[in-house]
């Protein structure tokens, strides 16, 4: 009977080697765990007190300029005088624009006189319908000649748009000019309308919004606290800093001793129902990083380990910071994931 039990035997031994293996592909044992460190995740939804700082300006400067090129004749203020709107503030030397709206002016008084020759005569028959109409186009034409040299002339004068303040002054009484260069900086400063710009973090941008409380302080008023709102926030990185920009708005009673430029400190008081939820994670926990999207692994039980997906709001110094996929975990493994997949059996180390 053993030639009968041998076949048997082998078939056996063979079975067990295969249940043996199989996991051999993948070079981890079923059984085994991988070890890994865990950080708790706490979300940063919460109200917070930010504090930012910048310097004071206002959202109405203005470059003002000439319409027309030409020498200035004068310029009637100097840095930091008070404006009025409508108030004369430079003039070109208006010499050749007197004789660009002259030379108009007498070819429009010619095509109006050309014009009520040939009437004369189409109403005698002697000239023609055409001769008529084309009289009739270039007097037109004249009288558009005459507004638009009249027009240029009534800007070789620049006139304050508001009342405020001369900030910097661009050119001098004698230089010769083109056309829209830069003559005087203003703003509307004298209506007390103050912005202080500040520049912020990723983070921080992405925790305040539009409308959210500050307290300001001035250092021309030392000892007291105006009050302020957030007025906007911009929508990108300024290429000159690196930082995204937030404007608060002085509301309430306004500072007396303030200029254009002068530093300013506020602490912005966020709203945690108005701000998204975010987490602040280590750079190594992210995995296959595209863009605005990644991988991390996470855990509820302490045992097994899922893979989830995430979505990236920015990033710092020394961490990345999530805005979703991170609502139902548990904590975060930061340290093993390399070595992880979705359900991975794991085990904690300190």
């Amino acid at each position: 009977m053993k030639p009968h039990f041998l076949p048997l035997l082998f078939m056996a031994a063979a079975a067990l080697q295969s249940c043996g293996n199989g996991n051999a592909a993948s070079g981890i044992p079923e059984q085994t765990s991988i070890p890994v460190r865990l950080m708790p995740l706490t979300s940063s939804a919460s109200a917070a007190s930010i504090p930012v700082s910048g310097t004071f300006t206002t959202d109405d400067e203005v470059l003002l300029s000439f319409k027309t090129g030409g020498i200035i004749q004068r310029i009637a203020v100097k840095e930091g005088d008070a404006i009025r709107r409508g108030q004369t503030v430079a003039m070109l030397n208006p010499v050749e624009i007197d004789a660009q709206v002259q030379q108009a002016r007498l070819a429009f008084e010619k095509a109006t006189r050309d014009h009520q020759r040939a009437q004369n005569l189409y109403n005698d028959s002697v000239a023609t319908l055409e001769q008529l109409q084309n009289a009739a186009t270039a007097m037109e034409m004249a009288r558009q000649q005459l507004n638009t040299a009249q027009f240029n002339r009534n800007h070789s004068v620049i006139t304050a748009p508001r009342n405020g303040f001369v900030l910097r002054k661009l050119a001098e009484e004698g230089q010769l000019v083109q056309p829209g260069t830069p003559v005087l900086q203003t703003n509307g400063a004298a209506s007390g309308n103050w912005l202080l710009r500040a520049a912020v973090s990723n983070k921080a941008w992405a925790a305040i919004k539009a409308n959210d409380k500050a307290s300001v302080e001035i250092e021309s008023v030392p000892g007291k606290t105006f009050s302020g709102t957030v007025a906007r926030r911009s929508e990108g990185v300024d290429p000159a800093s690196g930082a995204f920009r937030i404007d608060i708005r002085i509301t309430g009673e306004k500072p007396a001793n303030i200029a254009f430029g002068m530093f300013g400190k506020a602490v912005v008081q966020t709203s945690g129902n108005a701000a998204p939820a975010g987490w602040a994670i280590p750079y190594d926990a992210l995995l296959d990083g595209d863009g605005s999207s990644g991988y991390v692994f996470v855990t509820n039980n302490g045992k097994t380990a899922h893979k989830v997906k995430v979505t990236v709001a920015g990033m710092e110094k020394d961490h990345v910071l999530i805005s979703q996929g991170l609502e139902n975990a548990g904590q975060l493994i930061i340290a093993g994931s390399a070595y992880l997949r979705d359900s991975s059996r794991i085990h904690i180390i300190q």
